[in-house]
């Protein structure tokens, strides 16, 4: 049987975006959404026990955690290689893994097909800015993108809190702090309670789980911060939804009146499989303009897609009419444009 070490190696030069280590199957890695075997044959709880101890090692990490909790994430790297993310967990008796690649260069946001509208997020000041979309849509890379251009392009100290750190960067312009929850911090509130003491200019915040955290997050953005979050939510609507939500009935006046005040920009974005096999990136953009405050406040989200519709000369875009555009250049068939519509009937009838 192969080491873990060649497997990590053939999903690197594949530029797979993930390696799976599950009994019972090959060894698989994911690329392109699809899933392809690359063992000679299936592994068994023997062997995938073994490829876990393997990448324990690699980690400099003991096994005692995970095997007395059943799951455990880490992250780790190979020189001249790539950066790992490790999810383990327990399946059917048997230890199992989902091992994410993270290359070390950041990759270019032209080859990714991420628009300008969004890289000049980077030009932010202050303010909260929300990267969007469900897992696996690419929101981690935007987000690495971003600050990336910041790193180059201004003097200023990013704080980044990440579970786990996915992409290394190094000083440019700027001075880039990296935190891993768990391995440097206990966790989001408490690291993000720490780093408004540390002189940040720009924090990126992995993810809002609690309304604790998210109630820091905007007072952080209230107090001059640029910050840039990430909420697992499909489109501009469910996101704002989703944080006024997380709150006490009570609170939740008070939180629409503080969120339209300190929201700049909503990116949400999924991605869609193109005709050459591959996949293609759309992206919904809301910027705030006084309209869209007073929906928030009012409790009127449900028009919020309207306002974006109204906004292309303020540089909004909505889901449908970038998944149109891709329609249109030829990245994507209607199918796929229908599919992954919003409004699947009106989409109908702007292919017709």
């Amino acid at each position: 049987m192969a080491e873990v070490l060649d497997y990590l190696k053939r999903a690197v030069n594949d530029g797979a975006s993930d390696l799976f280590l599950i009994a019972g199957g090959p060894v698989s890695e994911k690329l392109d959404k699809h899933l392809i075997p690359i063992s000679e044959g299936r592994v068994f709880p023997k062997e995938t026990s073994l490829l876990l101890s393997q990448l324990y090692a690699q980690a400099g990490r003991s096994m005692d955690g995970f095997l007395s909790r059943g799951d455990d994430d880490f992250s780790f790297s190979v020189p001249g290689l790539a950066r790992f993310r490790v999810n383990a967990y327990r399946q059917r008796g048997s230890l199992a893994a989902v091992v994410r690649v993270v290359a070390f260069d950041i990759p270019n946001y032209l080859d990714l097909s991420i628009p300008e509208s969004v890289m000049e997020l980077a030009d932010v000041q202050h303010g909260m800015v929300l990267v969007t979309g469900t897992a696996g849509s690419g929101k981690s890379t935007t987000q690495a993108c971003i600050i990336d251009r910041i790193n180059r392009t201004r003097e200023a100290h990013i704080i980044t809190l990440e579970d786990p750190i996915e992409f290394l960067h190094r000083d440019q312009m700027s001075i880039v702090s990296q935190r891993e929850i768990v391995t440097d911090t206990a966790d989001y509130l408490s690291a993000l309670r720490s780093c408004l003491r540390q002189a940040p200019d720009v924090i990126l915040l992995g993810e809002m789980r609690d309304h604790e955290t998210i109630r820091t997050a905007m007072t952080a953005a209230e107090t001059g911060h640029l910050l840039i979050a990430t909420l697992h939510t499909k489109g501009t609507v469910n996101t704002i939804d989703r944080i006024v939500d997380s709150f006490p009935s009570g609170q939740q006046g008070q939180v629409r009146t503080q969120l339209s005040m300190v929201l700049d920009t909503v990116v949400s974005q999924q991605l869609l499989p193109d005709i050459n096999g591959g996949l293609a990136p759309a992206f919904e953009v809301m910027h705030m303009n006084s309209a869209i405050r007073s929906l928030i406040r009012d409790s009127k989200t449900h028009q919020i897609d309207s306002a974006i519709a109204a906004g292309a000369g303020e540089g909004m875009i909505s889901m449908d009419q970038s998944i149109l555009n891709l329609y249109r250049a030829g990245r994507i068939t209607a199918d796929t444009a229908m599919v992954y519509a919003d409004n699947p009937e009106q989409m109908k009838r702007r292919l017709g």
